[in-house]
């Protein structure tokens, strides 16, 4: 066989087996749902020893073919994030799901509309080697009674065996339910992901996360395949410094927004009032020199779109753009048009320039006198997410939540059965 081939068959083989563990899934008790949610945890920290080690022998292996800093953060795990993430599965199992049903309006001769939520059956995933990701989508799948079947970047697929084989696989079993309705993709490689939106009978809808790039490539495959997509392919946030924002808060939310180089929705474009371009720029870039690690600021002329996504550019993670913008509206022009549209944030006192600025942008999560690292499905919404979706279309727009991931069905009975 080839090497599509075999991964094909490999994506095939795991999604027949999450197709029949997913009817016990979907009838499985709130009560099922969270004891697996909350073995999740438990295991994180009793199988903490074998996921690191195992962590730690990707991160070795990605050093060596010279992955860049803020891959590499995204890489790496910790005790402090394994604690986190089980933080987290404790806070999603305690989270209340939306009822299965409920009246819609009653209808002439006595008939009654319904709303149902229905799981989608099997959900596939493919995302960037992040393991953490791993859980997150894993617990978001369960929590909404979903199968799933997930790939992640070859970087990461040690950490992932690891998290379901040790967490995942196990804390399914422990609530008395089917541990293969999470299946991990174990071919590494792109074939994989390719392979994954191309089974419209077993997997109907597939998120998809990562680079800009082969994530539109998958996203197109997979309407050529009659796939549905949840797509989170570009990000990268904005920070517009408005001539009223006072000078103290805005250092501090330059600095908040840089705390991992390697997530999408951290500071990428520094957008800043032309009148105060001379007095605001040069204490900024010293501000961004001597933070840790030292971040590189890109002043004009650019020879790059102001929307590059730094935390993808492997060697050069750590930079930001900065640019002028002529006012409020010209900044969320900007994000509009150069940007991704995944956050933008304004920092002002002025209340009716910070409401042009909100009001003008269209993007995902608008910020005003607050970082656009809060654009988060956790520090949001207070769960984890399976991605951001930024279609500009309706349908989930945003952090992409166990709310999200459900079939709306409109069930007409008798009012009296």
């Amino acid at each position: 066989m080839t090497d599509f081939e075999t991964a094909a068959a490999a994506v095939a083989e795991a999604a027949l087996a999450a197709q029949r563990a997913s009817g016990a899934l979907a009838a499985a008790s709130d009560t099922q749902i969270d004891t697996a949610l909350r073995a999740m945890a438990s295991r994180l920290g009793s199988s903490a020893e074998a996921v690191l080690a195992a962590n730690r022998r990707d991160v070795e292996a990605a050093q060596a073919s010279g992955m860049g800093t803020g891959l590499l953060d995204r890489l790496r795990l910790t005790e402090a994030r394994l604690a986190d993430m089980g933080r987290q599965l404790q806070i999603l199992a305690d989270t209340p799901v939306p009822p299965a049903r409920h009246r819609v309006r009653e209808l002439p001769g006595g008939l009654v509309v319904e709303e149902v939520r229905r799981p989608v059956g099997v959900i596939g995933a493919n995302f960037e080697a992040r393991p953490n990701v791993t859980v997150d989508i894993a617990s978001q799948l369960v929590k909404s009674r979903n199968a799933g079947v997930l790939r992640t970047g070859t970087a990461a697929l040690g950490s992932a065996v690891a998290l379901v084989d040790h967490v995942v696989g196990p804390a399914l079993a422990d609530a008395g339910l089917d541990p293969d309705a999470v299946q991990l993709v174990r071919v590494p490689g792109r074939h994989a992901a390719t392979a994954l939106v191309q089974q419209p009978a077993t997997l109907p809808l597939v998120i998809l996360r990562g680079s800009g790039t082969s994530t539109r490539e998958l996203a197109t495959a997979a309407a050529v395949h009659g796939v549905r997509t949840l797509a989170h392919a570009d990000g990268g946030a904005v920070i517009y410094l408005d001539a009223s924002a006072d000078r103290a808060l805005a250092a501090e939310l330059v600095a908040a927004s840089l705390d991992r180089l390697g997530v999408c929705n951290r500071l990428n474009l520094l957008l800043v009032q032309q009148s105060i371009w001379d007095e605001v720029v040069p204490a900024t870039v010293d501000q961004l020199a001597a933070l840790e690690p030292k971040i590189n600021a890109s002043l004009p002329p650019h020879d790059h779109p102001l929307g590059y996504e730094w935390a993808l550019a492997e060697g050069s993670e750590a930079t930001v753009t900065i640019a002028p913008a002529a006012d409020a509206a010209d900044a969320a022009r900007i994000a509009n048009e150069e940007t991704s549209g995944l956050a933008a944030a304004i920092v002002a006192e002025d209340r009716n320039a910070a409401q042009t600025f909100l009001t003008t942008y269209a993007g995902t999560g608008g910020f005003w006198n607050a970082t656009p690292r809060l654009l988060d499905g956790f520090k949001l919404l207070a769960v984890p997410e399976t991605g951001i979706n930024i279609d500009r279309v309706p349908g989930p727009r945003g952090p992409v939540t166990f709310r999200d991931l459900y079939l709306r069905q409109y069930v007409v009975t008798p009012a009296q059965a």
